[in-house]
């Protein structure tokens, strides 16, 4: 069986084309380590989307290990970027660190993001894990304000083969979100996930309505929800930092699930999300499948981002 590293790297193409393949390129090309070297990979990291902050401590930080250590080998350098960027990835990543609810009560995650996101078959893939390893999910529907939300997050549900909490059109998100979670509890499911409408990040009146719902949560269960997952589409590139930084002020976000990265050759941001913003990515989405949803292990996508196609898994 291929590994994770790749298994990932075949669907991020569109990324590695940017940032592997030019890495590699600037590699190939130099016979020793320079300074032309090191202005050339942190061309490439921007191209990628790194960002301008981001992109040189990678470059900063593989210049110093370079010289602390004495490369010389081209080939050690890349090893290097490689080490480095994994580090930076693994900056508050912690799966341990997810708190678990008391036992016979369900494990609540709120999941948030903007309109177009991935978010509603984000939670169906997210849904169909926790089936196959056999738990009972239910989905609660808080988007009341457009019927077809509801009709496609149900679609996504029934693939999975979870259960559906849903309310008429216009009732109060925060009041679905407290029936949810205590039909979770009544119905001794394992996992709760209460999807939300898509707001833009600088809409403050929804952002405060994220707010509230996450409040009601607690109020309906102790201690939940457990995490709250932002939603991000790698293909917004540098945008996705206003993103983090607004919902995890309005809804306490503690963990990003990168959407639609086999379809971005913008997944570099990664690496500025956690650098400059300290939340861990959680989950990768690589396809339009139900299947197509890994989680995230920061040093295993530092290797698929930077490998060389070469390397065998």
């Amino acid at each position: 069986m291929a590994s994770l590293w790749r298994r990932v790297a075949n669907r991020i193409q569109k990324t590695r084309n940017v940032l592997a393949g030019g890495i590699e390129q600037v590699f190939a090309g130099k016979g020793k380590i320079d300074e032309e070297l090191y202005e050339g990979l942190e061309e490439v990291l921007l191209l990628s989307d790194v960002g301008l902050e981001t992109s040189a401590k990678v470059v900063a930080q593989l210049r110093e290990r370079v010289r602390e250590r004495g490369i010389s080998e081209i080939g050690e350098a890349r090893q290097v970027m490689q080490e480095v960027s994994g580090e930076i990835l693994a900056q508050g990543w912690d799966p341990g660190s997810v708190p678990e609810p008391p036992p016979g009560q369900p494990k609540v995650v709120l999941m948030v993001g903007v309109n177009g996101s991935g978010k509603t078959t984000s939670i169906g893939k997210l849904a169909w894990q926790a089936k196959r390893a056999g738990e009972e999910v239910l989905v609660v529907a808080c988007d009341t304000f457009r019927a077809a939300a509801l009709e496609q997050l149900e679609v996504w549900a029934n693939r999975a083969g979870a259960q559906v909490i849903r309310s008429e059109s216009g009732a109060d998100p925060a009041a679905v979100a407290f029936d949810g979670v205590k039909a979770g509890q009544a119905r001794e499911v394992g996992l709760v996930l209460v999807d939300t409408a898509g707001r833009l990040q600088t809409n403050k009146n929804l952002m405060g309505e994220l707010s509230k719902i996450r409040r009601v949560i607690g109020k309906a269960q102790e201690g939940a929800p457990h995490e709250t997952l932002l939603v991000l589409d790698a293909t917004v590139g540098q945008n996705a930092l206003s993103q983090v930084k607004l919902f995890t002020d309005a809804a306490g976000v503690t963990g990003i699930l990168l959407a639609k990265l086999d379809g971005s050759a913008k997944g570099g941001v990664v690496l500025a999300v956690a650098d400059q913003l300290g939340v861990p990515v959680r989950y990768v989405g690589l396809g339009e499948g139900i299947e197509d949803l890994a989680e995230f292990e920061p040093r295993e996508f530092a290797r698929a981002l930077l490998g060389s196609n070469g390397e065998e898994g």
